[in-house]
Formats: structure tokens, sequence, C-alpha cells
């Protein structure tokens, strides 16, 4: 661990072990910025003219990891997370811990740890009630991805009729989202959504019971896994994975169930990361089950 600059910050963390190297900056969020091979491309997309600033009164999307509050609210949600992140050391990594949201009666912290040896990072998502009343709410972890990419949402194993009776699968579909749209691919043991300039924006989500979803781009695959509790409530419809994009990024996101938060508690979300590189982006079904489903069961 040290701290480097970036992106016209003075003050981030860098962690890397020799074969996947993170940056996180300590200006504002908690937002992971930089997230690659070490020596290779950024994976997450970054926005140019928001980096380096800090202490607007609105919410910026700078790009990269952060951590969000769902169900999604024009307030709650998009509180302005413009200020000072602490950072504590931990074994293998480090604590981001951001200023209190008073408005919100929340904090947030992301807790960041390497493998010794592997690309693979467990990030753990953790938002506490500071106020005086109960909450309702869902940790929200959305990675904003390069553009230029495809994003890969598993499918449950399909059954036959009249044997399988009962649906497996919840698709929950946005208002804006055009299912006849180019970029997206529905096939019979997974959903694609490629990334591209001009593209009007589509968000669709998922309820997924095997709890991974997959981004290519720069020649490398990134991996995310997170638990799915099927008895659970999820927001959204009952949303455990989510896609978002427009003509500018893509973004793979995971939701924890609803919880009930009383003064004083927390909830975690944790996320284990991995990348692979030399995987070629998927344009098919068939690419998933030959190349991807592969590289997924070695996590």
């Amino acid at each position: 661990m040290e701290i480097v600059e970036y992106g016209g910050w003075k003050r981030n963390v860098r962690l890397a072990n020799g074969k996947v190297e993170l940056v996180a900056t300590l200006q504002v969020g908690p937002r992971i910025l930089h997230l690659a091979p070490t020596g290779g491309k950024n994976l997450f997309m970054n926005y140019r003219d928001q980096m380096g600033t800090r202490g607007e009164k609105t919410w910026q999307n700078r790009g990269g990891h952060r951590l969000w509050i769902a169900p999604e609210d024009p307030v709650a949600t998009y509180f302005p997370d413009n200020g000072p992140v602490e950072a504590k050391e931990l074994p293998g990594g480090v604590r981001l811990v951001a200023e209190p949201e008073t408005a919100n009666g929340v904090q947030k912290e992301v807790d960041i740890a390497l493998d010794a040896k592997r690309a693979r990072v467990r990030v753990v998502h953790r938002i506490r009630n500071i106020g005086g009343k109960a909450l309702d709410l869902s940790p929200w972890a959305l990675s904003v991805m390069a553009p230029g990419g495809v994003a890969v949402i598993p499918l449950p194993q399909r059954g036959e009729h009249p044997r399988d009776l009962l649906p497996n699968q919840r698709i929950v579909l946005w208002p804006y989202t055009d299912l006849g749209d180019k970029r997206l691919v529905m096939d019979t043991r997974a959903i694609l959504l490629r990334q591209k300039k001009g593209g009007r924006a589509i968000k669709l989500g998922f309820s997924n019971p095997e709890g991974w979803a997959a981004y290519a781009v720069h020649g490398c695959l990134f991996v995310k896994r997170f638990g799915f509790d099927a008895k659970a409530e999820y927001p959204d419809m009952g949303c455990s994975t989510e896609l978002f994009t427009n003509t500018e990024m893509l973004e793979v996101e995971s939701l924890g169930p609803m919880a009930h938060l009383a003064p004083g508690a927390a909830v975690e979300h944790v996320e284990e990361w991995f990348l692979f590189e030399n995987v070629a982006a998927p344009k098919t079904g068939a690419d998933i089950e030959k190349h991807i489903r592969p590289v997924v069961e070695k996590t």
C-alpha cells in the first residue's frame, strides 16, 4: 500500500500484488477509480472533467466503483460524496471511511483486500445507521466499466415442458429500455449487453441465483461474485444484479437484500473481484459457454 497522485488528486491509496493494481482516492468518495492487471489498461471508466475536483454541492459520477443506497432515490441515493475519506490500514488492504451523511443518517465504509498472489480483490461494502430512527435500505455496489466492452449475466439451467411448470428467473425492465436494441442479446443461458458510443440508455435487473456477473474489455475479463438469498427481499422488484449502459459507459451492479437497520446497526455486502487476461469479448451464447463459463468456474 502506498499514497500516490492520481487523476489530479494528491492523496490516493494504491494497492498492488504483482498481478493486479487498484487506486482509490482519499479526497472524495469512497471511490475505487482504477483497476487493472499490473501495468495494464484501466477496466473502469473515469470522467476526466470530474477528476481532481472536490467539494461540489451536487453528486458527481466520476466513474470507478462506488457504494450507493437502494432503492434509488433522487435525494438519499444521490448524496454528494465530495468530501475526504479516511484510510485505515487492514491486513492486506485498507478500509475507506466516508464522512457521515447526516441528512441520510448513514455512514459508508468500503474494505478492500488483495489476495497475496492472485488477481483477486475482496470488497466489503458497509452502511451504518448513525441516525436516531430505523432505516430500510439495500447496499448497492456499482462498477462503472470502461467503454467498448460486453457485460454478461448468467441465466439458470433451462428446463423443459411440461415437466418444469414454475418460473426460475426474474428479469426486470426500466421504462426507457428497448428490448429490440441491437446491443442486447438474450440467449439460452446468458444475457449479453454491449457498450457502444451513441447508444441510448438501457437498464435491466435480474434475480441472479448464480451470483456472478462479468465484463469483457481490453482483452480482459472482469468477474464479480456476490451472494444470493432466494428467501430474501431484494429492491427493484427483486433484483440482486443490474446492468445500465448509455453512450459513455456500462455499469455492472450488485445489490444486497433489503435490511431493516436499527440506530447503530450496520449492513454489509461483499463482492469478490477476479481479473483474467487474454479473454476475448463474447458475441453469442455459444461464446459464453465455450470461453466465459470455464473461466468463471475457476473463481
